[in-house]
């Protein structure tokens, strides 16, 4: 699986730019976060912040991908163990569950988090 280690280093990328973006210059040249600008810069900051426990998250579960790789068990469902189908593996390589157990997995997840 040749393009998860090319996934991992265009992740890796892509953090240090959203990282950057988080941090401007104030009047006197001297860096300053933008959580002391405007209600606008407040808003680019948390999209930024959003973005990269995303680009975290996607960096972690390739790592999670290629454990799987190395043990010979990719293509399982970490849940079940039941197989993954080809076509969704095709259409998400980093799939941990099969579609069902997914649903399952983020309804409970929904429950929880507004409990």
């Amino acid at each position: 699986m040749n393009s998860l280690p090319a996934s991992e280093r265009e992740l890796n990328l892509r953090l240090p730019s959203w990282a950057a973006r988080s941090v401007t210059k104030g009047p006197s040249g001297a860096s300053r976060p933008e959580s002391t600008k405007s209600g606008s810069s407040l808003e680019a900051e948390s999209v930024s912040v959003a973005l990269e426990a995303d680009l975290r998250e996607q960096l972690a579960a390739v790592g999670r991908a290629e454990e799987r790789i190395a043990q010979g068990t990719y293509g399982r469902s970490v849940q079940s163990g039941l197989p993954i189908p080809d076509e969704r593996l095709e259409a998400e390589p980093l799939a941990e569950r099969t579609i069902e157990e997914q649903r399952h997995h983020e309804m409970d997840g929904s429950r929880r988090s507004h409990s």
